[in-house]
């Protein structure tokens, strides 16, 4: 058996036998998380959970002096971030800062690999958020969330990780990166569900981490599905809507977006880059 065989093996044995080492998120996460949802908690609560964490405070400042959340005055403190990124945002911030951590690897060519698929994983978030930026103009009473939007896109190839660590005993596997590949399309979105399960998310976030690359299953109404599958596809395409018009066709049928138009609007280019700035 080659040795891609026989990793492929391996994950699907591990996977059915509930044998496959999962990622965990970092306290500060798991914690924050939990404030959020307390309804007794509020922003000073929130800051002083950060404040244990100097590169998150950091990072979150950092943030909140971004365009996206930019006003006059800069902020200087980890209070005053808070305050002005807002709770919900702030859960998914930190979520997604903490979800970075898990991506990096001693090993120099998994390290890479993971590298690729993070920054891959922020691109199609960014395209998520300005999307449903689009779509909220026109659609103001959507019970969908931005915060809840930007994270399923963010966890909707988290079952790749699993895979590269794995793969970190058998190097040889490498050296047929189409195979790699070919592993982590088939077995990724398996995966990537029992993560996102064992986190204890959303069936939303369950369901489009389940589904996302699989075009037989249709959501009725609108989803956080539909929005993830269209950045993934506008990504992948980066966003040269040119090249993939038959393809946006349903999207715009359902109503995701008015028309392609949309997709180029000046409006549309501001809030992907205001997005893309969250994650650097």
């Amino acid at each position: 058996m080659s040795t891609a065989n026989a990793l492929r093996t391996i994950l699907i044995d591990k996977l059915k036998k509930d044998e496959l080492v999962l990622p965990t998120l970092p306290k500060i996460a798991m914690k924050v998380r939990d404030a959020v949802a307390d309804p007794d908690s509020n922003l000073g609560d929130i800051s002083t959970l950060i404040a244990q964490d100097a590169a998150l405070s950091a990072r979150l400042i950092r943030i909140a002096n971004t365009a996206h959340y930019s006003r006059a005055v800069r902020v200087e403190s980890l209070q005053a971030a808070v305050t002005r990124i807002g709770m919900r945002q702030i859960k998914n911030i930190v979520m997604a800062l903490a979800m970075e951590q898990l991506f990096v690897s001693e090993n120099e060519l998994i390290a890479t690999y993971l590298a690729k698929t993070w920054a891959r994983s922020t691109d199609v978030a960014s395209y998520a958020m300005a999307l449903f930026s689009v779509h909220k103009k026109a659609n103001k009473h959507t019970p969908l969330q931005v915060d809840t939007l930007s994270l399923a896109a963010l966890l909707h190839n988290i079952g790749t990780l699993p895979i590269l660590t794995e793969a970190d005993g058998y190097p040889d596997v490498f050296a047929s990166p189409e195979f790699l590949e070919r592993a982590i399309t088939d077995l990724h979105s398996h995966i990537g569900v029992a993560i996102v399960k064992a986190w204890n998310f959303s069936s939303d976030l369950v369901e489009s981490t389940r589904y996302y690359a699989k075009q037989d299953y249709n959501t009725d109404e609108i989803s956080y599905l539909d929005f993830v599958r269209l950045a993934v596809l506008l990504q992948a395409f980066n966003g040269q809507i040119a090249n993939c018009k038959e393809q946006l066709a349903p999207f715009i049928e359902k109503g995701l977006v008015p028309d392609l138009e949309s997709l180029s609007s000046d409006d549309f280019i501001e809030e992907l880059s205001v997005s893309r700035a969250t994650f650097e």
